[in-house]
This record gives C-alpha cells, structure tokens and sequence, in this order.
C-alpha cells in the first residue's frame, strides 16, 4: 500500500461489470474487481472453457499495472452455479433450511465452489443469510428460515464454499482456501415492512440485532471473506449509509477483517429517486465504510471520489483502510502467487457426483402440507376409501 498512488487505490474500490472490463480499462483505472450481472454471459450457453479465457483476457489487464494487483472475478451463485449452462442445480434455501442438515449445506458448499472454480471464477455473493419475517417479501425463498436459529445452523455452507478455518485463526479475519464467498444482506433484509422488497425495517436495536445479527456472527466466525450491504433501510437510515451499523458494529465491535461490498448501484438508491445526488450517495456510502462499490458509470465513481479525497471531505486513512481490507483478501486468497484461471477443473461442472447431491437435497427438502379440521389425526397412508385425489399446480401433468 505504500507504494500505491490514490488513483490505485480507488481504482481497487471500484467493481465493475463484465460488458465493460476490457483489459484497457482494467489497466488505465486499476480496477480491483468485475462481476457478472444478474444474467450477463459472455456467450449463450457459454462453455467453462469460454468463462475461463474471458476471466483470464481481464485478468491479463490488470497485470499488465505497474504495481500487477490481481482483480477479482464475482458471480450469483445462490443455488448452485445458476448462472452457467449446464451447471448443477441445488434447491433454494427455503428448501435448504427444510432439511436442519448443516453437513449436507456444507457439501453443497463445496461442490458449487468446484463449479465455480471450474469456470474460472473465484467469488460467489452467496450464502443470504437474511431471516425473512413476512412471506410477502418476494426474495423469501433466499432466506432458510424464519427462525435465525436454523439461518445461524445453515452458515455451514461457508466453510464448504472456502474451506474449514483453522483453530487458530484469529476472529474476524478472513479465511479462504476454497471458493471466496460472502454473506448478505447486511442488515435487516428479510424483515422489512409488509416484506416490500429493498423497503423499511422497522425494529428495535435489540430486535435487529437478536433477529438478524446472530448468523452474521456465525459467518464472521467461520472466515467469511465479505459482507455485502443491503438495500433496506433501518428505522429509515439506507443500510448504504449506516456508519454506525457497518463500521461501528460490524468492523470495530465484530472485529470483521474481511471487506464490505455494496449491492448493485446500492449507492445510488441512497437517494430517491436513484442517483439523484451521487457525490451525495459516495459520500454517505464510502464514509458508511463500504470498501468496494458496484458501479455501472465506473469513471463518474472514480471522479467523484478523487475529488472528494483531494477536497479532505474523506481522510486519506478511510481510503486506506477500504484497500488494505480489499489486498488483504486477494492476499489470504494466493492470488499474487497464482492469479490466473486454469482448466483442471472444467469436468467439475454438472458432474455426476454432484448431480446425485442435488437430487439426495431434493429429496431432504420435500414438505408435505396438510389442511383440514383435525390437527392431530395423521395424514398417511392416505384411506383406502378416499374416491379422488387432487394434484394441483402448474406442474401437475409433468
């Protein structure tokens, strides 16, 4: 870090999307990470073979930098792969929480980290962890439970995902010797207001923290190596601009070492409407202590910034603590050592092996529903003198 000029160290903050990270863009603004899009590819029914060499053209930019700080590939993998052609397929994690089966949430950890890593790609935004209260909230089948007990019990696809953390680790700092993933949406998001999505968690501090929290405590002990912010506000503070939750709890009192991530223009939508005032929503966002930001107009980003760092509307110190969390994961990652993607795991994708994981997932996910007068008289075998049966659904006749 001391070797570093401010435009690299903002330019390490800064994630930007696949469409637009050429390896000239990634040299001249020192981008520190891409991201695939909510269904971006870079071809219909892209090969891991062709997932590879995109990663690694990128990735070919950012080495060619003076300093050669390695960026960072992240990709949706919220149930399984999801977004690769022929990946294997897991249930959602309201099926997931069904099965108060840590161990097998850990192993489908750990074949969705060999899946991802079989195309090239080292980050996931997975496990949510959020604890949905109102089953209005259209992301509800994100979350494994109502009860934060059993969200706490299925953080056990962390270690899956980037392998078991040493017994000596320190507490809060990260961990990865698998797949580096993160838990979301900090904080709060399941419990918004008649569940309207991105909306108002209307809670006190001690119900946030007795509700939401706990999982995130569990995942900060597990090794997690990010936290992405949410959408929703607190009692009607934007989580992007929560100073006091994201720096004040999470990094001083949690001790979190790993780097705090925004959600997709999260920023922006500090103001409503939507990027009304963005050297507003930089401010409040980046002083909150949000460490890399998701951005769509990288330069404005960068600009913006720049200014307000030059300006002394940021000490130079809030920058350099957002880097050195954002270096410190590249570095426990290996990826100075071996930044680039290879092909030993391309036969990872949708293997047998893990196919068979998914279907052992199905069957521990099945609830049978009952309705009707009687609580206590049991449902099965259904009576022999039943004349009809109704089967239901969209999916009745397949």
């Amino acid at each position: 870090m001391s070797r570093m000029t401010l435009a690299e160290k903002i330019g390490q903050m800064t994630q930007i999307e696949r469409s637009v990270a050429t390896p000239d863009v990634m040299k001249k603004y020192f981008i520190g990470s891409v991201l695939s899009g909510g269904g971006s590819v870079p071809a219909i029914k892209a090969t891991p073979e062709t997932r590879i060499k995109m990663v690694n053209t990128i990735q070919k930019g950012s080495l060619s930098t003076r300093l050669q700080i390695p960026m960072i590939y992240g990709i949706d993998a919220v149930h399984g792969h999801n977004n690769v052609y022929k990946a294997t397929i897991f249930p959602h994690n309201v099926g997931l929480g069904v099965t108060r089966d840590p161990q097998l949430i850990k192993k489908i950890g750990d074949a969705t980290a060999l899946e991802v890593r079989a195309t090239g790609i080292s980050y996931v935004f997975a496990p949510c962890i959020a604890v949905c209260r109102d089953p209005r909230w259209g992301r509800c089948y994100e979350s494994y439970s109502e009860d934060h007990k059993i969200v706490q019990l299925m953080t056990e696809i962390i270690p899956g995902l980037q392998g078991d953390i040493p017994g000596n680790s320190k507490k809060g700092v990260p961990f990865v010797s698998g797949e580096w993933q993160h838990t979301k949406h900090f904080l709060g998001d399941g419990g918004t207001t008649k569940g309207i999505n991105e909306n108002n968690t209307l809670i006190s501090l001690n119900g946030l923290l007795s509700i939401h929290m706990p999982a995130y405590l569990n995942s900060i002990r597990k090794g997690v190596a990010t936290i992405m912010v949410s959408y929703s506000s607190w009692n009607g503070k934007k989580m992007h601009a929560n100073r006091d939750l994201v720096t004040g709890f999470l990094k001083s009192k949690l001790k979190f070492r790993g780097f705090v991530i925004s959600d997709w223009l999260g920023i922006d939508k500090i103001t409503s409407p939507s990027h009304a005032n963005y050297s507003y929503s930089v401010e409040a966002g980046v002083g909150a202590g949000i460490d890399m930001i998701m951005v769509s107009n990288f330069t404005e980003f960068i600009d913006v910034l720049t200014y307000q760092v030059k300006h002394n509307i940021f000490p130079i110190s809030r920058i350099d603590d957002a880097v050195k969390r954002i270096l410190r994961v590249k570095v426990v990652m290996g990826f100075f050592e071996n930044p680039m993607a290879d092909y030993s795991l391309v036969n990872q994708l949708g293997s047998q092996e893990h196919r068979e994981l998914a279907r052992e997932a199905v069957r521990k996910t099945l609830v049978l529903l009952k309705n009707g007068e009687s609580a206590d008289k049991p449902l099965l075998p259904l009576p022999k003198k039943a004349t009809k049966i109704l089967v239901s659904g969209t999916h009745a006749d397949n």
